[in-house]
């Protein structure tokens, strides 16, 4: 039987903070993905990329996401905010926005689009769903990523496996969401490494 996305957030949420390496490590190895940027040095620094026209600021603090597009398929994406020498750290901005399940934007509201503050072991995550495709564009979310007195970061994580990432321009390997998928949804894992 397939876990939960609830239990997967739970358990990603009970590992501790320190052995950030060795789970990196640890994943790196169990899935074929290309690991996202890795901590180490600072050319390892998570990859920037446009906000796009779509950015609307002041966006409402909170983690779940799914009222705003009950019809869409449901993920909860889930990482660390690290530095360069993988250490987590807390209170950095997350911000998150993204297309519906029909590849919309909300322009004039803040529908599909929050912010937060890491945890104190730097710990993020969103309940949302997964965007649709749209023309020009893969699947994909836009964050924003700001330590404390940092240098803010603008950012697309991207769906593994998408016919269309090979034509979009702004697609990365190191961009990769780790999924997997659960009885209730998905669940997507990514470190931010600012």
């Amino acid at each position: 039987m397939l876990p939960t996305r609830r239990s997967l957030l739970t358990a990603f949420l009970a590992i501790p903070a320190l052995p950030i390496v060795s789970l990196r490590q640890a994943a790196a190895q169990r899935r074929p993905l290309p690991p996202t940027p890795a901590c180490g040095n600072e050319s390892d620094l998570t990859l920037a990329r446009t906000a796009g026209p779509f950015y609307k600021p002041d966006a409402p603090m909170r983690h779940e996401l799914f009222a705003d597009s009950p019809d869409g398929e449901r993920i909860t994406l889930a990482g660390y905010v690290l530095d360069a020498n993988c250490r987590p750290l807390a209170n950095s901005l997350v911000e998150i926005w993204h297309a519906d399940e029909t590849g919309a934007y909300d322009t004039s509201g803040f529908r599909l689009r929050a912010h937060q503050f890491t945890d104190a072991n730097g710990r993020w995550w969103f309940g949302t769903i997964v965007p649709a495709r749209y023309t020009g564009r893969t699947r994909h979310y836009h964050l924003r990523v700001q330590r404390r007195g940092g240098t803010l970061l603008t950012t697309q994580l991207f769906f593994p496996n998408e016919p269309a990432n090979a034509s979009d321009g702004l697609y990365s390997d190191a961009l990769l969401l780790d999924i997997r998928n659960t009885a209730d949804g998905k669940f997507g894992r990514f470190d931010f490494v600012v």
